[in-house]
């Protein structure tokens, strides 16, 4: 049989069947539609296979797929079923969707979903977005990691980190042949600076300055708020998520509940006397029935976690709010004689068994108590009077 060529294909106008050998077939149909057909005869039985539009598929390309299709067939995989396989196979993108689907109820932070997607679509599917999760290796993981794994180490970690919980979850489907080599893929990049990164922070013995230059202006809820952080501890969503029911005034004891703490544990505060000032204060003003303790411009909405650092910026501040947790925990560890395991439970941080155990019978409450009037007492140290929220109310920044 003579071979077709891709000049002769152009030549042909008569519809039928015509032949390149071992069963690879041209097919012209009356509208002058053309096909690739490879036919094969095995045991008795004849099958056909098609591979696709002449208009799409070169000859060169058709002669690569029958022979894919013979070396699976010699193999003893059936190409139709192999094809099916391969169909059902989500890609990255695919994948990433069904495992944030799947996730998102269980997740505390209502925004996590959209971070996934946000860190995904910008990290990850430029890189393997299209691929078939089956066909993910360990060295594209570790390239696309590379480009921002000492610029952008924490995101680099969290995209690290997702990346492998959507292949663990592929792998457990059925369509992976094996889990994410996390441990070589990390080991495959350079080490981070101390291994993490921080928050920026204010330095403990700046901490009073900043308290009185942010309580100079008059009481807006956006300073209150950041005031009532540092003087608590506590995250920014923690106290921009308070509620009255959560305080209990007469006890000075703030309980956030469970499903509002990082860790998934409640958390009892104790309040300052300067604490329980900005709460007295928010009470006495409040302009509405919103149970929230620091209302957002709208009503029933809190505040943003930009207002708090817009605060910052108007003070000329380029630090972080969350990082005064760390200004806390240096003021522990470099000015006072507490002791660690005290600051981390008042951080509402995983401490050893034992000393759980005790926080979570409240022995250690008192102490806790005794921690954050010193902090409340340093704070204000530097300030004329122990009033340190000023009775002119402002707007909402």
């Amino acid at each position: 049989m003579v071979k077709l060529t891709a000049t002769g294909i152009k030549a042909l106008k008569v519809p039928g069947r015509y032949g390149d050998g071992r069963g690879l077939f041209l097919v012209i149909g009356k509208d002058n539609r053309r096909s690739w057909v490879l036919r094969i005869q095995r045991e008795g039985r004849r099958r056909d296979f098609g591979l696709g539009s002449a208009q799409t598929v070169s000859l060169a390309k058709a002669r690569q797929k029958a022979a894919d299709i013979r070396d699976q067939l010699e193999a003893g995989v059936d190409p139709l079923l192999e094809r099916d396989r391969k169909r059902e196979i989500p890609t990255f993108r695919e994948a990433a969707e069904m495992v944030i689907s799947e996730k998102q109820d269980g997740w505390r932070n209502k925004k996590g979903a959209a971070q996934w997607r946000h860190s995904l679509e910008a990290y990850a599917f430029p890189h393997i977005g299209d691929a078939r999760v089956s066909e993910i290796t360990g060295p594209q993981v570790r390239d696309l990691l590379a480009e921002i794994w000492m610029s952008k180490q924490e995101t680099a970690r969290r995209v690290r980190q997702r990346i492998a919980a959507i292949l663990d979850w592929s792998y457990s489907k059925g369509f992976r042949e094996a889990e994410t080599p996390l441990r070589a893929i990390t080991k495959g990049l350079p080490s981070q600076r101390n291994g993490k990164s921080h928050f920026a922070a204010v330095a403990p013995l700046e901490a009073p300055a900043f308290v009185q230059e942010l309580t100079a202006a008059p009481a807006s809820t956006g300073r209150q708020c950041l005031l009532f952080v540092v003087l608590t501890g506590a995250r920014s969503g923690e106290a921009r998520g308070a509620i009255w029911s959560e305080i209990d005034m007469d006890a000075a004891l703030w309980t956030i509940p469970a499903n509002r703490m990082k860790a998934g544990r409640e958390h009892v505060v104790p309040l300052s006397e300067p604490a329980l000032e900005v709460l007295q204060f928010r009470w006495a003003n409040r302009v509405s029935r919103s149970p929230l303790v620091f209302e957002g411009t709208k009503h029933g909405r809190q505040l943003s976690d930009m207002t708090l650092t817009k605060v910052m910026r108007d003070m000329g501040r380029t630090e972080t709010v969350h990082g005064f947790r760390s200004t806390f925990r240096d003021w522990v560890s470099e000015e006072t004689s507490f002791s660690g395991d005290i600051a981390e439970m008042a951080l509402a941080h995983k401490v050893r068994n034992a000393v759980e155990a005790a926080y979570r019978r409240g022995n250690l409450l008192e102490k806790r108590r005794i921690l954050m009037t010193a902090w409340a007492s340093y704070l204000v140290s530097s300030q004329s009077s122990n009033r340190i929220v000023k009775l002119k109310p402002a707007a909402h920044n």
